[in-house]
């Protein structure tokens, strides 16, 4: 019965969608005032309900959506923002790609390619990425906790290429710049000749557990396309969070992608695997 009423209170506030007094959550659940006020005190307690705004009005809590992120299957992500992933491959005319932080380490989940068969692209891959060389996994870390991205400084940084970030020093630095900027860069760190950006896919006070990237031959990657996608990925991962959250396909499918004017030397673009 106890657990009937937490479950109870839970629904209604997530259902609702917006801050509830618990005056509201009492007239809808029908409970005895002291009752429903106890109950309100556990779930916060435990960080099932929050007050974010100290105004004594309830949403559901961080902890609650960290459980349900890590509930939920990448079958379920890659069918909720395939729609706007795909979208944004056709509109960069470049690979888009969606990463998800796990077990410790990042991994790309789900691939999205150009709809133009006509012009070359560079497939990413699936599969773990190291925390410290590509732009998927820095956009998670740079947003993660101070003692995980310790962690990542403290490891092995390997040197993939010239290019590669490996001294806590640099990587450091650059975390702090992502956190500024909002997405994260890899200029040949890994491959020589192919860079990415990504940024994070943020969803409540949580932090980043998932990113979404484009990857690109680093002729055409220079440093203000680097920019110009970055700022759009921002744009399009505020979309995929709350995609993600829902798993609402009909939602991502309104996704209105801005078409990024194309880049310089684009012809002879060849294939090839990241």
């Amino acid at each position: 019965m106890h657990l009937e009423r937490l479950i109870a209170i839970l629904e209604i506030v997530a259902i609702v969608g917006r801050g509830l007094t618990a005056a509201e959550v009492q007239e809808a659940t029908g409970l005895p005032r002291p009752t429903c006020y106890r109950l309100l005190q556990t779930l916060a307690k435990h960080q099932l309900i929050d007050d974010p705004d100290g105004n004594a009005q309830y949403v559901i809590g961080e902890r609650l959506i960290r459980i349900a992120l890590l509930g939920k299957s990448d079958i379920d992500v890659r069918r909720a923002c395939a729609p706007a992933l795909k979208a944004a491959a056709a509109a960069f005319g470049d690979t888009v790609f969606l990463a998800r932080f796990r077990s410790r380490q990042v991994e790309i989940i789900h691939v999205e390619t150009p709809d133009d068969p006509a012009g070359g692209f560079i497939h990413p891959g699936l599969g773990a990425r190291p925390m410290h060389a590509c732009s998927c996994s820095k956009a998670i870390a740079a947003f993660a906790a101070e003692s995980f991205q310790e962690e990542i400084l403290g490891g092995t940084l390997s040197a993939y290429t010239k290019y590669t970030k490996s001294t806590k020093a640099r990587l450091k630095a650059e975390f702090a710049k992502i956190a500024e900027q909002g997405y994260a860069e890899c200029d040949q760190e890994i491959d020589m000749g192919v860079s990415s950006v990504a940024a994070p896919v943020l969803i409540g006070h949580i932090g980043a557990s998932f990113s979404v990237g484009a990857v690109g031959p680093a002729r055409r990657f220079h440093a203000a396309y680097r920019k110009e996608i970055g700022e759009q990925l921002i744009q399009i991962t505020a979309k995929i969070s709350a995609a993600i959250q829902l798993c609402n396909m009909a939602q991502v499918q309104e996704i209105d992608i801005p078409l990024l004017k194309p880049p310089q030397q684009q012809e002879n673009r060849s294939r090839r695997k990241h």
